[in-house]
């Protein structure tokens, strides 16, 4: 499995969001962004961190970054979630994990003694020149956006 570290070069991607628009990560050159993998939507731990996210997005902005997260989910999937807990962070759909795979953030995972295949609760800062600043893997989703700008703010 990749695990990205700081300084490595961010794989670029390029997924649709919850209207159907293409967004690469290539197209975000010069700005830092911050892309954060969840495995579902509606699910308690997803929405917590999703709302979360959306809660301190003046804190990530003022800091000069956007969220972006990323599941399996499709696009109506994503809207659905959006419009339910009036969602800010842009949702982009990763249905054949391509894009978790090159981040790490797609394995094998243990809950409750069993194990599968699936999302691992991940999150990247990309810095402007398009490497990794920070990178955090197996995360807890309550909390964790609080975290993520607290490490922004040092």
């Amino acid at each position: 499995m990749v695990k990205l570290a700081a300084g490595d070069p961010a794989p670029d991607f390029c997924l649709r969001d919850e209207q159907g628009t293409e967004v690469c990560l290539s197209a975000y050159a010069g700005r830092r962004v911050l892309v954060y993998f969840y495995p579902k939507d509606d699910t308690p731990g997803c929405t917590k961190e999703a709302v979360q996210f959306g809660e301190l997005e003046n804190g990530f902005s003022g800091a000069g970054v956007e969220v972006l997260g990323i599941s399996p989910d499709d696009a109506s999937s994503h809207q659905r979630f959006r419009e339910r807990y009036d969602l800010s962070v842009r949702l982009l759909s990763d249905p054949e994990h391509a894009t978790m795979e090159a981040y790490g953030a797609w394995g094998e995972k243990t809950l409750y003694g069993r194990t599968s295949l699936g999302v691992i609760r991940s999150t990247f800062l990309i810095g402007a020149d398009g490497r990794i600043e920070l990178a955090w893997y197996h995360v807890k989703a309550d909390g964790h956006a609080a975290k993520v700008l607290a490490a922004l703010e040092r």
